[in-house]
C-alpha cells in the first residue's frame, strides 16, 4: 500500500511539474502570412531628396615627424602632438571630442645612388592623426590656423555632417512614399483599375552625400586676424521607397 501511494505522488508530482513547464513557455507568435502572388497588384516606387545645412564638421589634423630611429621621431611627434591637442582645448574644444584617427610608424628611405642598386634609410617617420569634432561652424576656419601654428603639419580631411540626420532621413522617407503613392495613383487611372490596401512595402535610406570642404591657407604672416575660409556644402539625404497596392477592376 505504501508503495503504491509513494508511486501515485510521484505520478501527480510529475504531472504536476509538467503542467507548468507547460504554462510557463509563452506561445509562438502567429506565422506571418505568406504574400499570394496570384494577387493582382501594382508595384511602384518612389525617391525623396533633401538637402539640408551641416550642424557638425570634423577636421583631420597630422602631426608628421621624421627622426634617424623609430624611438627620436616618437618622442618628438609626442610633443608636438600635445601642443596641438593644448591649443584646441585652449580654444575650447573638449578633449574627448579629439580622437586618434591613425597611428604609424615607418621606415624612410631615400632613392639609391646612380651607382648603387639599395636604396638609403634617411630615418624613421612618425604620423598621428586625431580627429576633431567641431559644432560651430564658424570656428572651423580659426581652429585650423591654431592647430598648424601650434604645430600641426597636415591636414588630411575637413568633412561635415548632420547630427540630426534621422529627422532628415525621416523627411525624405515621407517624401519618396508620396510620390511613390501619387505614381501609383496616375498608373491605376491609366489602367482603368482601383487601388486596393497596401500588400508589401520596403525601404532603403541612403546615407547623406558628403563633398569635400573648400578652403583656402590664409597667410598668417601678412595677417594673424584672418582665419582661413572655410565654406559648407549642403548634405543630401535620400530615401527610395517600394509600395505594392493591391488592385481590382474599376466598377
Amino acid at each position: 500500500m505504501l508503495q503504491t501511494r509513494s508511486l501515485r505522488s510521484l505520478l501527480l508530482t510529475a504531472a504536476l511539474f509538467t503542467s507548468l513547464g507547460a504554462v510557463a513557455q509563452p506561445a509562438p507568435p502567429p506565422p506571418r502570412p505568406a504574400f499570394d502572388a496570384s494577387l493582382r497588384t501594382l508595384r511602384v516606387e518612389g525617391t525623396g531628396e533633401v538637402k539640408a545645412q551641416p550642424d557638425e564638421a570634423f577636421i583631420d589634423l597630422a602631426v608628421e615627424t621624421l627622426a634617424p630611429n623609430a624611438k627620436a621621431a616618437g618622442e618628438q611627434n609626442a610633443k608636438k602632438m600635445e601642443k596641438v591637442i593644448a591649443a584646441l582645448t585652449s580654444a575650447g574644444i573638449n578633449r574627448k571630442d579629439i580622437q586618434t584617427r591613425n597611428y604609424s610608424v615607418y621606415p624612410d628611405y631615400a632613392p639609391p645612388a646612380p651607382n648603387e642598386t639599395e636604396p638609403k634609410l634617411k630615418g624613421y617617420r612618425v604620423s598621428n592623426v586625431v580627429s576633431v569634432h567641431v559644432t560651430e561652424l564658424s570656428r572651423v576656419g580659426s581652429l585650423l590656423d591654431q592647430a598648424l601654428a601650434a604645430g600641426a603639419n597636415r591636414v588630411d580631411n575637413v568633412r561635415f555632417g548632420l547630427a540630426r540626420q534621422d529627422a532628415v532621413q525621416g523627411e525624405a522617407l515621407r517624401q519618396a512614399v508620396a510620390r511613390a503613392r501619387k505614381s501609383a495613383e496616375v498608373l491605376a487611372a491609366s489602367l482603368g483599375v482601383k487601388l486596393g490596401a497596401v500588400v508589401d512595402a520596403s525601404t532603403v535610406a541612403e546615407p547623406p552625400q558628403f563633398y569635400p570642404a573648400r578652403f583656402a591657407m590664409a597667410e598668417m604672416a601678412s595677417d594673424a586676424r584672418v582665419a582661413t575660409p572655410i565654406q559648407p556644402e549642403e548634405q543630401t539625404v535620400q530615401a527610395k521607397v517600394t509600395l505594392v497596392y493591391l488592385i481590382e477592376a474599376a466598377r
